[in-house]
């Protein structure tokens, strides 16, 4: 009844064991597009988690001090007052100081450093108190964990206070916004002509993208209305310049001229992004347009490494957030396979997935689906996660696996998941099974025993297929 059961496709039996495709598809046969190669002279992963380390030292350093120093208990949240939507979790002004005491910072430096841990995953605001992020227990031992955290402050450069760049004039929304939406063009322009370019040649380049999205937009002021002037294009330029130098991605020159470069961590960024745009416009099943629920079912007879890259192509044509909620909305359903296929496209995700994951981590239909996502994310092993979850929610998980291959088609997995159960005879696992309340109970037990090459423990299963359908 313990027996391990090889490790040898994509989706998981019970968080421990893959399940195989069994049919091969015209799929397999189509050219693999080859592993993309950084730019040539890009650093190592290694030596770009260090650069990124050091770029968020300070941040780092703060999140440690705030979760010994704010946190009134050992499990308990960071006590930050309340906030107004969009800000919570931010550090009150007497926290501030005290920060700021502790680690020799001044105040404004304290903010800066603030918001880069938030914005990195370092710090987390949950019910509106902050708490220590689960890449912070990472951070000095997992290189990819460090580079993920510092390419979510690089997509939210625009909301990042670096402590030097307080401005006293309020800046039009409407033009912040055109400049954002503008900017990674001229990001791609700044990684393709080896990483640097002049200042005045951006800011040209930039007025043009803007006037380019005005014009696309075609909007027409409304009989009467005074149209606003526009903010000055080259205070926005340096607005947006200082942000991104805050992130780590561009160093700029000293005075109006000089040029612009990139660094190594922000050539590196771009370059990403710009593979993921690649991976969007080469979709391998052609679903990249279709809805989670039709796209994951389109997965269902690929291979495992065409399934995550069907994955991922599908994710880079979204948000985040979209793609995440899609899934995560799919996976509530009645469809057990496509709820082991959408955590499975949520590992594609990654870190970016985990306040949503965390959110549906109290459903009961996703539940122990999440906890096994969410340790596994924190770098713990498939098999000790199990630890986690209770008897009960181990037993409907059970199920749930055994939902997935009956709707599978595999019969020979169907047979050997018995052995992946945690019950230690067949008897004791029917017990559980019967009282496990999960709504494909029935299915299961039938399939099971249609399946099993042994008769006694077959029979054994129709009767209490029996008994559940009759309440028993």
């Amino acid at each position: 009844m313990t027996s391990r059961i090889p490790r040898d496709s994509r989706l998981r039996l019970v968080g421990r064991a893959p399940l195989a495709a069994p049919v091969r598809t015209v799929a397999e046969g189509r050219p693999r597009r080859p592993a993309p190669r950084p730019p040539e002279g890009t650093p190592p992963p290694t030596e770009l988690a260090r650069a990124a380390r050091t770029v968020l030292a300070g941040a780092a350093a703060l999140a440690r001090w705030s979760a010994e120093a704010l946190r009134p208990a050992a499990t308990g949240p960071l006590r930050t007052p309340p906030a107004p939507r969009g800000h919570e979790g931010t550090l009150s002004p007497a926290q501030a100081g005290k920060a700021a005491a502790a680690l020799g910072l001044r105040p404004a430096e304290v903010r800066a450093h603030w918001d880069a841990a938030r914005l990195a995953g370092l710090v987390e605001t949950h019910g509106g108190h902050a708490r220590p992020g689960w890449r912070l227990r990472a951070w000095d031992r997992d290189d990819m964990a460090v580079l993920r955290g510092w390419v979510a402050l690089f997509d939210a450069w625009s909301l990042f206070h670096p402590a030097h760049a307080e401005s006293a004039t309020p800046i039009d929304p409407t033009a912040v916004a055109e400049v954002v939406e503008a900017m990674p063009q001229l990001l791609s322009v700044l990684q393709l002509s080896a990483g640097t370019a002049p200042r005045e040649e951006l800011l040209d380049l930039l007025d043009q993208r803007i006037t380019e999205l005005r014009d696309a937009r075609c909007e027409l002021p409304a009989p009467g209305l005074t149209v606003p002037a526009p903010a000055p294009l080259p205070e926005l330029f340096d607005w947006a310049l200082d942000r991104l130098a805050g992130v780590g991605a561009l160093t700029l020159p000293e005075g109006d001229g000089g040029e612009i470069a990139l660094t190594p961590l922000g050539s590196w960024a771009v370059w990403v992004k710009l593979e993921q745009i690649c991976v969007a416009a080469q979709s391998p099943a052609g679903n990249i347009e279709q809805s989670a629920e039709d796209m994951l079912r389109g997965c269902v007879r690929l291979r495992p490494g065409e399934a995550r890259a069907e994955y991922r192509a599908w994710i880079a044509a979204r948000t985040v957030g979209t793609a995440v909620q899609e899934l995560l909305d799919a996976a509530r359903g009645d469809d057990a396979l496509l709820r082991q296929l959408a955590f499975e496209a949520l590992r594609a995700v990654g870190a970016p997935a985990e306040p949503g994951v965390r959110e549906v981590s109290a459903d009961l239909p996703l539940r122990p689906y999440a906890l096994l996502w969410l340790a596994e994310q924190e770098g713990g092993d498939a098999e000790d996660a199990h630890a986690l979850l209770t008897r009960e929610e181990s037993t409907w998980l059970w199920i749930d696996t055994a939902a997935a291959l009956n709707d599978h088609g595999d019969t020979e997995l169907l047979v050997r998941h018995i052995e992946a159960a945690h019950q230690p005879t067949i008897p004791a696992l029917l017990d559980e099974v019967r009282a496990a309340g999960h709504p494909l109970t029935v299915q299961v037990l039938l399939a099971l025993a249609a399946a099993h090459p042994d008769p006694a423990l077959a029979k054994a299963v129709r009767r209490a297929a029996f008994q559940v359908h009759t309440g028993g």
